[in-house]
């Protein structure tokens, strides 16, 4: 990982505040309102189209790409608002990278998944490419089983590698907060281990936000969990505190499967 020193005097967290979404004329998010601790993962749960995806994509504004969608209210992060119009979200997006549900790799080498984004960014001395592309393999725990295989190609690798792959590839370009879509969600148990593992060491240098239907999963690596339900978010504390003493009867209902 980066040294400890300057890196952690940095303003990971984010303040979400009155943040509602539309798609068209259906309201998604309703006044959603929660604040996002620096270097913890937190993790949003809740049944499926509760709201949790459309939520983790206002922070690095991916639903500008979806037609017709409208976000309201405030996400402040480093004391800027990034729902702003003059905020660039193809910059914000170096700084809050996203790793998504199903693995994808480019159809490249290993090599070049990893460069993709410094290249991008106009990097082009191999020596500083090289030394990414080991770092960001290093910090996603894939070092070791990639390493002798650089050259081969990002498509031959398991489910799991791939995916650690595609965390390896956010981490080129040196993002302070990572979004995590239902990372684990087409992973054996094994790869799932290997990543959650990889979870609790980011988090050391980076703020984690994972969307998970895995209660199981937000309990072992969040430590704070947000509850959502129908676009609102029911409650938000620490995991432990959401777990096993819920304050919401809606939440109590949901962990204990007497959701419904």
């Amino acid at each position: 990982m980066r040294n400890n020193n300057s890196d952690n005097k940095r303003k990971g967290g984010l303040e979400i505040k009155n943040v509602d979404v539309y798609y068209g004329e259906t309201q998604a998010i309703k006044n959603v309102s929660m604040e996002i601790k620096e270097n913890h993962v937190t993790a949003f749960i809740g049944p499926s189209g509760c709201g949790k995806t459309t939520l983790l994509r206002c922070i690095n504004r991916m639903n500008d790409e979806i037609v017709g969608c409208k976000t309201n209210g405030s996400i402040k992060w480093r004391n800027i608002d990034i729902l702003a119009n003059d905020v660039d979200p193809v910059s914000l997006r170096r700084k809050i990278g996203m790793v998504f549900q199903k693995p994808n790799p480019f159809p490249k080498s290993v090599y070049d998944n990893i460069a993709y984004g410094p290249r991008i960014h106009g990097i082009r001395s191999k020596d500083e490419l090289d030394k990414i592309v080991e770092r960001s393999l290093k910090n996603a725990a894939l070092l070791d089983e990639v390493g002798e295989r650089l050259g081969d190609s990002a498509m031959g690798l398991s489910g799991g590698q791939q995916q650690r792959l595609c965390i390896a590839r956010t981490l080129a370009i040196e993002p302070e907060v990572i979004l995590m879509d239902e990372p684990c969600s087409a992973l054996d148990p094994i790869a799932t281990a290997k990543i959650e593992d990889l979870i609790n060491e980011l988090k050391k240098n980076y703020t984690v936000i994972i969307v998970t239907h895995n209660m199981q999963q937000a309990a072992r690596v969040s430590e704070y969990t947000g509850f959502f339900y129908l676009g609102k978010l029911i409650e938000y504390g620490k995991t432990k505190q959401i777990f096993e003493n819920p304050k919401e009867e809606l939440t109590e209902k949901y962990m204990t499967g007497r959701f419904g």
